[in-house]
């Protein structure tokens, strides 16, 4: 399969990696300048616990000729959320018009990608593994994750079949499902416990063990879950997030058993802190927050569904982003005290 990665980052970059060793025709675009240079003179090299090789890949910057006058069946999106507009505007010109852009990123982002190529264009992908971009071209590979594949109106169709096919080589386990939008949601509602441990500098297993805060991430989850009961989707179960143990009317002790699942989960990754954690504890960067929450916010407030422990969620990691406060559990205790908070302890 040819296929053109935009985001050569850490889901991108890893994904393309195996794809590539597996013998796919793989280019790779990255607006990292320092990036692509270093895949160019050295390959891209993955690194990390689950597997240690170094392939050799085109890796141009968008500007470069080989892409703007080349033409992809296949484009996999991997851009960080916030920048899926801008990078489906400038990728559209390489799509063949019978391609498709998948999108294996973080979010959403299915909607905005549908809005500049056409909903028949757009795959969706759900991806959960542990990967980190270390240095120019290298790319930690932390830990596994679920790996989904889908039509955004729910078909299974052959090219969501071919790519689940090729994409066994990344992970045996990847599956193709007629519910992409439940797997998209479980994954907000998951995000934004991510966005709460991302207020802290402990790491995501640590900050979801403690009992002090469970009930935060609770409330954090039932939100989103709320909003997309009011969309009509049935959020789909992955790496021991249920959504089902969220609800008001589940068993005694179900949400804890989930959680504790969610802990479990991410012990066994060397990926130790969520890529939101790194944004803006490392690269000193803004994060991906108002395109996966706050998009949640304007959906919820549309079909009348408050959420405002969710958007306190997002004011708080603008104020860490802005140096107008400091990662620490004090930030956690901001986001308990949110007026109308109504999910106790």
């Amino acid at each position: 399969m040819r296929s053109l990665i935009w985001g050569a980052g850490a889901i991108g970059g890893t994904l393309g990696a195996y794809l590539a060793r597996a013998g796919g025709d793989v280019t790779m675009v990255d607006t990292v300048v320092e990036h692509v240079d270093a895949i160019t003179r050295g390959g891209l090299r993955i690194t990390g616990p689950i597997d240690e090789f170094t392939v050799r890949v085109p890796a141009f910057t968008p500007q470069t000729d080989n892409v703007t006058r080349g033409t992809w069946d296949e484009i996999i999106l991997a851009t960080k959320a916030h920048h899926t507009d801008a990078a489906s505007r400038a990728l559209l010109p390489h799509l063949t018009a019978g391609g498709y852009v998948v999108s294996a990123q973080n979010g959403l982002n299915e909607l905005a990608i549908a809005e500049v190529v056409g909903a028949d264009r757009t795959v969706g992908a759900f991806i959960n593994f542990g990967a980190d971009y270390l240095e120019p071209g290298v790319i930690h590979y932390g830990g596994h994750g679920a790996v989904v594949v889908g039509e955004i109106d729910g078909r299974i169709t052959p090219r969501v079949t071919a790519i689940r096919n090729a994409w066994h080589h990344f992970d045996p386990r990847a599956i193709v499902t007629p519910n992409i939008w439940g797997y998209l949601w479980g994954k907000e509602a998951y995000g934004a416990m991510l966005f709460a441990t991302a207020l802290t500098n402990e790491s995501i297993a640590d900050a979801l063990a403690m009992p002090a805060y469970r009930h935060l991430y609770i409330a954090l989850a039932r939100e989103i879950l709320a909003v997309a009961a009011a969309r009509a989707v049935r959020p789909e179960a992955f790496d021991g997030f249920d959504p089902a143990a969220y609800l008001t009317t589940a068993p005694a002790g179900a949400v804890e058993r989930s959680l504790d699942a969610l802990v479990a989960h991410n012990r066994r990754s060397a990926k130790s802190h969520s890529g939101i954690w790194r944004d803006l504890a490392v690269r000193k960067r803004p994060t991906e927050v108002d395109a996966q929450l706050g998009i949640v916010v304007t959906l919820g407030a549309e079909a009348g569904v408050p959420t405002p422990l969710t958007a306190c969620l997002v004011a708080l990691i603008h104020e860490i982003e802005r140096g107008a406060r400091p990662q620490s559990l004090d930030a956690l205790d901001a986001l308990a005290a949110t007026p109308s908070h109504t999910v106790t302890p």
